[in-house]
Formats: structure tokens, sequence, C-alpha cells
């Protein structure tokens, strides 16, 4: 049980790692790679437990809860720092990408361009099912981000208040 949960924290720092070199890589301010980094670990640390204490849920569901955790956790922080919450989201949900499944995807349609053999439709299925799970978590994750990111948002009501309030202006004076 203690290594389960030290393979998890294990997990866990190397996403934060993972998202430190994503938002290098996209060229945030260096004053906001201890938040990515944390983005990062709370994606991790989310995802994996999910998939240790939820038997079954599958991939799917857990890269839903930790990009939701991670949205969650950007939200506060960038408006604290007067940033862009999606400077802290986007590479912090990175390291959450499906890439083993897209590969097998890929590889998958790779032999079917190939010789047809007796294990095509085994192939085709894996292919198949390795495309829907890698379409379906970007997709999570994607509404993972957007979500919390859409519902909390200042700007909007900043604008809606200053409209209203010059359109009663407008149409105080002209009566």
């Amino acid at each position: 049980m203690i290594e389960d949960w030290a393979n998890i924290l294990f997990k866990a720092f190397w996403c934060g790692c993972a998202a430190v070199g994503f938002g290098i890589l996209f060229n945030v301010p260096s004053k906001t790679l201890f938040m990515i980094w944390a983005g990062g670990a709370i994606a991790g640390l989310v995802k994996f437990s999910a998939l240790f204490l939820i038997p079954s849920a599958p991939v799917i569901q857990s890269s839903f809860y930790a990009s939701l955790a991670v949205s969650i956790f950007c939200i506060p922080v960038a408006h604290s720092r007067h940033e862009a919450p999606m400077i802290f989201a986007i590479p912090s949900v990175i390291p959450l990408v499906p890439g083993v499944f897209a590969y097998h995807t890929m590889f998958g349609i790779i032999k079917l361009t190939g010789k047809i053999g007796s294990d095509y439709a085994l192939t085709l299925s894996e292919t198949v099912y390795n495309g829907v799970t890698t379409l379906f978590i970007i997709m999570a994750i994607s509404l993972g981000v957007a979500i919390p990111i859409h519902i909390m948002r200042r700007d909007p009501s900043k604008k809606l208040r200053e409209t209203l309030s010059s359109n009663i202006v407008v149409t105080e004076s002209s009566d």
C-alpha cells in the first residue's frame, strides 16, 4: 500500500516536471514555472490516485478529474498573479495527453495498410479502440480545463456591468 502511494507521488512529481518542460517550450513567464509544476503535479496526483482508488474508473474519467482539478487550481492562482488562467492550465495538463494510445492507434493504422492477414479483424478492433480512447481522453481533458474557466470568468461580468450601466445612462438621458 505504501509502495503504491510512493509510486503515485513519484509519477505526480514527474508530471510536474513535464509540465514545466512544456511551459518552457511555450515560453511562459519564468515567474509562473513553479505554479505550472504544481499544476502538473496535481494533475498526476489526481489522475493516478483516481486510477488507484477507483478500480472501475477508466483512464478517460481519471483524466477528466485531473484536468478539472488543475483548472480549478489555476483560476485563483491566475487571478492572484494577474495572468490568464490558460498560462497555468495548458502546460499543466499536457502530461495527461494519451501518448501510448495515440502511438498504438497510429501503429495499428500502419499495420492495416500493409498485408491483410488472418489477424486483420483483431488489428482493426484494437486500432479503433485505441483511437476512440485517445479521442475521448483528449475531449475529457479539454472539457475539464474549459468548463471551470468559463464558469468562473470575471471579465464578462465586468463588461456586462459596464454595458448595462452605459445603457441605463443613455436611456435616462434620452427621456
